[in-house]
């Protein structure tokens, strides 16, 4: 029976406990994550979230028999402190590059002999393999073949049954048969002739499919293999209309029901030299391989073809770009047409901000729905970096201070991501200095050029420079790759401090945020998001020490300048500024009228 819900968390972390020691167990470990390690989950493996009370994408909980710990970065610390208070579960905050301090954590609770566990469906065997390493340096054993939490957790979600749909042109550039060729080219150069892929994002890219299976990401949940005659889809067949799965079987794509997977993995021939990516494929599937199957390691190709979009895909991101700029527009016309009425009128809050920005996002041509939960945090809020305002917990707006906004779109041409920041009544000179120091950051790698191949995290210092010279830093990375109608994360680039890698060089067509920020808990969070494209720079290539890229910006909308310290700001940036908001304004004021087209023409004036 369950506890009213000041207490169910920590009625549910007393109800494991104790199953833990009826299985002999010491120690469980819960992380958010699902059969294919996505990072937006179907409630059905929400696990970490039903136990902990813990709300945000990202976070790792280990329960033992006596207690319980969550490992978030800077990002989750506030949101945090306030979703875990009475549950018993203790918050450890990991800096960056901390990522897998819990398995060091994990290691030093256990005793020789001891035992952990982990699902070994919802852990990747990169992240096991570091477990039984660290378990056996200290005589543990980590158990990957029980599903504990599914045991005591009785109401759990089914999975998620919507339809899965075609990415039919103009939206989708290169036929299934193209992407299909490509990655067996990429296999064939590591000798290797078949290729599991879990990764929903990169399954439904190569076959041009989309669904609606999870929140904000149009993707289903499915396993694909490639082998050297076929393409086995497992997904629910019943989700699959007749007529797509006959377009599918053309292409040699044969379906196959979901959980078959396995199966399918333990029938191979021991002959089969078989490619997975460690980082994303799981243990349980990874020990459904039978002995004498040689495993190829390697990132799945799929990923960097995705993240190299074509000249008519960007093409479409651009119109698509406009379409939301028009919709931001209409939207910031009217939230600020509603402050100045709001006297005597009901309140305004964050949760107002929301539902105006849908409304005019799905107003739109090819409008499918948000790419994320709206980040809408006034003052203090907005220095909570992955803050949701709730029925429970909101803010209403209103007196001085500033207002961030964090949103996005899909789009059947594209994915939106922008962030921006407004001022409610009167700013102070304070907010004006990190306002601007975040805005010289973000034009600062906006305006960079760079040789084809630099490794991306090199390039995240760059919009941290100006930040760095008054003593500011924040704690997320600066940028993240953006997905084609896909996830509004992907990699393989990243605008971080992470350690950089050769799988994460920078290409042409490329598209990535810049969004760097300054949070001051208790008062007010800044940040400014753009996305940008990765383009050939002939001016720079011409000098002859080889090719170049530079960005392209595709957000379009206007940035605000009465929070702007001009005196910190030189003449260039002031012009690059300028010469984007006559770039706002010629796009967008063809796709306005009345009031949002006066907004338009009022922030874009030159500076």
């Amino acid at each position: 029976m369950e506890k009213d819900n000041d207490n169910i968390h920590q009625h549910r972390l007393t109800v494991l406990q104790n199953h833990l020691q009826a299985l002999g167990l010491h120690a469980l470990l819960v992380p958010s994550s699902d059969p294919h390690l996505s990072e937006y989950l179907p409630e059905h493996w929400q696990g970490r979230a039903w136990l902990s009370g813990f709300t945000g994408s990202m976070g790792t909980l280990v329960v033992t028999q006596t207690q319980a710990a969550l490992f978030a970065d800077s990002r989750y610390w506030s949101q945090a402190e306030q979703e875990l208070r009475g549950t018993g579960v203790t918050l450890i905050k990991i800096t960056s590059g901390g990522a897998s301090d819990y398995i060091r954590w994990l290691a030093e609770q256990l005793a020789p002999g001891q035992i952990a566990a982990v699902d070994g469906r919802v852990v990747s065997i990169s992240s096991a393999e570091q477990l039984i390493e660290a378990l056996h340096a200290r005589g543990a054993v980590l158990r990957t073949d029980l599903d504990v939490l599914g045991e005591i957790w009785a109401d759990r979600p089914p999975l998620p049954k919507s339809m899965v749909f075609e990415h039919s042109p103009p939206y989708a550039d290169a036929p299934r048969a193209v992407k299909l060729f490509s990655v067996r080219q990429a296999l064939a150069h590591l000798q290797t002739d078949h290729h599991l892929i879990c990764s929903l994002d990169d399954i439904a890219w190569l076959l041009n499919l989309r669904g609606s299976d999870i929140s904000f990401n149009p993707l289903f949940l499915a396993h694909l293999l490639l082998t050297p005659t076929e393409i086995i889809l497992f997904v629910e067949p019943s989700k699959v209309p007749s007529a797509l799965q006959a377009q599918l079987s053309v292409d040699q794509v044969r379906i196959a029901p979901y959980e078959g997977v396995a199966s399918a993995l333990a029938a191979l021939p021991r002959e089969t030299r078989l490619m997975l990516d460690t980082k994303r494929c799981t243990m349980a599937l990874y020990q459904r391989i039978p002995d004498g199957v040689t495993v190829v390691r390697a990132n799945n190709p799929t990923t960097l073809l995705k993240s190299q979009k074509t000249p008519a895909e960007l093409a479409q991101w651009r119109h698509t770009m406009e379409l939301d700029g028009a919709a931001l527009c209409e939207f910031y016309a009217a939230f600020e047409d509603l402050l100045k009425q709001s006297s005597g009128h009901a309140p305004i809050t964050e949760l107002t901000v929301d539902t105006m920005l849908e409304r005019a996002r799905a107003l739109q041509k090819d409008y499918v729905g948000p790419s994320f939960s709206t980040i809408a945090g006034f003052n203090a809020n907005g220095a909570m970096p992955h803050y949701r305002a709730t029925l429970q917990s909101h803010a209403t707006i209103e007196g001085n201070g500033l207002l961030l906004i964090d949103s996005g779109g899909q789009y059947l041409g594209g994915t939106t991501d922008i962030t921006r920041v407004w001022p409610i009544g009167e700013v102070s000179d304070a907010q004006r200095r990190d306002y601007t120091l975040v805005l010289k950051g973000m034009m600062a790698l906006s305006r960079t050029r760079f040789p084809v191949g630099t490794l991306s995290p090199m390039l995240d210092a760059i919009a941290r420079a100006p930040l760095w010279e008054a003593g500011l830093d924040y704690g997320h990375g600066t940028g993240h790759g953006v997905g084609y109608f896909l996830n509004v994360h992907e990699g393989p680039q990243s605008f971080s401090k992470t350690l950089a890698q050769e799988h994460m060089a920078m290409r042409a067509g490329m598209v990535t945020s810049i969004e760097p920020g300054v949070y001051r808990p208790g008062l007010w969070g800044i940040r400014i998001e753009n996305l940008v494209a990765a383009v050939p720079d002939p001016t720079a290539s011409s000098a002859g020490f080889g090719e170049f890229l530079s960005f392209e910006t595709l957000t379009l909308c206007p940035i605000d300048t009465t929070c702007i310290d001009r005196s910190l700001m030189r003449e260039d940036e002031i012009q690059w500024l300028n010469d984007y908001h006559a770039e706002v304004r010629a796009r967008l004021q063809k796709k306005l009228s009345g009031a949002a087209l006066q907004w338009l023409l009022s922030r874009t004036e030159p500076w």
